[in-house]
């Protein structure tokens, strides 16, 4: 009898302990289910937003429509799309985001740094600042071109020649002209503005508030390294920034070789108040590719 009724106690206390588990359980599970309005305010209010993030559309384009990347690019938090033209610009604005980069004039190939292009590439600048200045994009993008056996010196001078010939139109449509730094070593052999030294060089010859550097992180970690350094000592002279991890130009993640928090920090700190555009090749998924990208760059 006694063996029973303990017998018949416990089971009562187990039933009990299961039944209030299971309402605990069940509680905690209404408390945690999803929430899809406090879920998008809570990301929303976790974004530090100090960095201001852009992504180039290229990258994407074997996988998404202009269209697609505007929309997934809202999900994340990305506000503006680089190296649009015109053309594309409404689909950009539909989405409530900023055409960060347009197109100006010059090549990777041939550009600035050749006198018989000036001409040419003045009209062609001015009228792509206008389209610019008129649909509020900030910058319009500028090459070099490649050696093709012209002295570095004489190069920076052709640059500066034939830039200051339209940089007054920019400062009066208030655009920046931005001049890409590239690698010479892996991806664009023979490009001229290779390294920062000959950017800077160029810029200070030019003396205008409208003309800086896009300034690439994966082709400067490439071509000489030393980044967060050559970042705050010439920081004055940049006015956009893209982003790659290095090597092979895809996510920014710890496969590679970059601390992309460590410069970002850098960068957010120094007061920069321009865009940072996302220029990887996605080698996974890149909707979680790009997502990882915005996180570790929100600093």
């Amino acid at each position: 009898m006694h063996k029973g009724t303990s017998h018949t106690h416990s089971a009562i206390s187990r039933r009990a302990a299961l039944t209030h588990a299971a309402g605990a359980a069940a509680a905690a599970a209404v408390l945690a289910a999803p929430r899809p309005h406090l879920a998008a305010a809570e990301a929303a209010a976790a974004v530090k937003g100090r960095i201001r993030q852009s992504v180039s559309k290229w990258c994407f384009g074997k996988w998404w429509s202009l269209d697609v990347l505007a929309a997934n690019c809202v999900k994340i938090g990305i506000k503006g799309i680089d190296l649009i033209g015109a053309n594309e610009w409404p689909a950009a604005k539909k989405h409530g985001l900023v055409p960060t980069m347009a197109p100006g004039a010059g090549s990777i190939s041939n550009g600035w740094n050749r006198k018989e292009n000036h001409d040419r590439f003045v009209e062609e600048m001015k009228k792509n600042i206008d389209l610019a200045a008129e649909a509020g994009v900030p910058n319009v993008i500028c090459m070099s071109g490649e050696r093709k056996g012209l002295p570095d010196d004489e190069g920076i001078k052709n640059c500066v020649e034939g830039l200051k010939r339209v940089a007054g139109h920019a400062e009066q449509k208030k655009v920046t002209m931005c001049m890409e730094l590239l690698n010479s070593k892996v991806d664009h052999k023979d490009y001229q503005c290779d390294r920062t030294a000959w950017g800077v060089e160029v810029v200070k010859g030019v003396g205008s508030p409208r003309l800086k550097l896009l300034y690439d992180i994966y082709h400067m970690q490439i071509m000489e390294g030393d980044v967060i350094r050559t970042i705050r000592a010439n920081i004055q002279y940049i006015g956009h920034f893209h982003t790659g991890g290095n090597p092979g130009r895809h996510e920014i993640d710890a496969s590679q070789e970059l601390n992309y928090p460590a410069i970002m920090k850098a960068i957010a700190d120094l007061k920069f108040e321009g865009w940072v555009a996302h220029e990887f090749v996605p080698a996974g998924d890149p909707f979680a590719s790009l997502e990882q990208a915005f996180r570790l760059c929100d600093v």
